[in-house]
């Protein structure tokens, strides 16, 4: 089968299209044909040495494909996820993270950083670590929740307790800003979207956004954020920048509210203005994407809301450099994939 590896200390230069042979699955474990896998951040950082991984290593945390062989041992999980062949599955970013909070060893077994990924044709896993693809969803739409929409269903639906009538402030044209906007127009809130682009945001204003702010002509883009909501502050912010914008939005953030740090786009470390922080009361909460119930819990409000994926673009395995150069280059709106059949 076709497998990407990544050489010793990284570089999108080290990626390279080799041939392995096909595990059959053992106790407990189900063979896969991997159809597409998409490509995250945290990939980004693997394959580029910023996350040094084991030289040999098959990167990618996502991957969507098909049940075609069963080992010893495998039983349905639960009623919404049974294991037969042919059955549509999607990986799981946190594979043994099956319930409950995070804990050291729930976060650490990763595909593709600590382990083998989805950059391949063929994979067996545990199938703990897999969950059911939603129904009507091709292999590549698929390939898109495990990291993406799982960090935004957590960080809204699960640890923001998002209700109708909520105010959502998401930064940017990525998956999880995306899919956010998604989930939150779907449970009733009112979203602001933010962007450098004014082409992006008319985009982001057809898929729902009620209030754009290009935030590369308005620098100050919190002060916006309080005259859209008459002073008050947004409900929730999906905080992807990091440093550089968090100040932002603390400010733009009500007292009491939320933010969800996901991302650290602009570096990893920085000036926090404690307090403003403190003065608003604000819960500022890091969170690595979630567990498997809460992924089966996404599955099925995905499909009873109607939402699709926003995919930009895809590319062949064996291009997968070039995925992550267009990738870095910032230009896609919503996710890339890659294109396994």
């Amino acid at each position: 089968m076709n497998v990407i590896e990544l050489g010793a200390g990284g570089g999108l230069d080290k990626l390279a299209l080799v041939q392995r042979e096909i595990r059959k699955p053992g106790l407990g474990e189900v063979l896969i044909r991997n159809y597409a896998s998409s490509l995250n951040f945290h990939d980004y950082a693997v394959v580029t040495g910023h996350l040094p991984t084991a030289a040999g290593i098959v990167p990618m945390s996502d991957g969507a494909g098909e049940v075609i062989e069963i080992g010893e041992g495998v039983t349905d999980l639960d009623s919404d996820c049974a294991f037969s062949i042919g059955n549509k599955v999607i990986s799981l970013f946190c594979s043994t993270w099956d319930d409950g909070g995070p804990t050291a060893s729930r976060l650490e077994a990763v595909p593709g950083d600590s382990m083998d990924g989805f950059a391949a044709e063929y994979v067996t896993v545990p199938a703990t670590a897999l969950t059911r693809a939603p129904i009507g969803y091709s292999h590549q739409e698929a390939a898109t929740l495990p990291c993406a929409a799982l960090t935004a269903w957590r960080a809204l639906m699960v640890n923001g307790s998002l209700k109708m009538g909520d105010t959502v402030l998401v930064q940017g044209s990525g998956g999880v800003s995306i899919f956010a906007l998604q989930f939150a127009k779907a449970a009733g809130a009112t979203v602001i979207a933010t962007s450098s682009s004014d082409e992006k945001l008319e985009t982001l204003k057809a898929l729902g956004a009620d209030h754009l702010i290009n935030y590369r002509t308005r620098p100050e883009w919190s002060s916006v954020v309080l005259e859209i909501t008459a002073g008050v502050g947004v409900d929730h912010v999906i905080e992807v920048g990091g440093p550089t914008t968090l100040p932002q939005s603390l400010m733009a953030c009500r007292i009491g509210g939320h933010i969800a740090m996901i991302g650290v786009l602009t570096g990893r470390e920085g000036v926090v203005p404690t307090g403003l922080l403190l003065r608003k009361n604000i819960r500022l909460q890091g969170l690595t994407v979630g567990n498997r119930r809460q992924q089966l819990d996404m599955v099925r409000a995905l499909e009873s809301s109607g939402i699709r994926p926003v995919i930009d673009s895809t590319f062949a395995l064996a291009n997968i450099a070039d995925a992550f150069r267009y990738q870095e280059s910032g230009k896609h709106f919503g996710k890339i994939t890659l294109d396994l059949s």
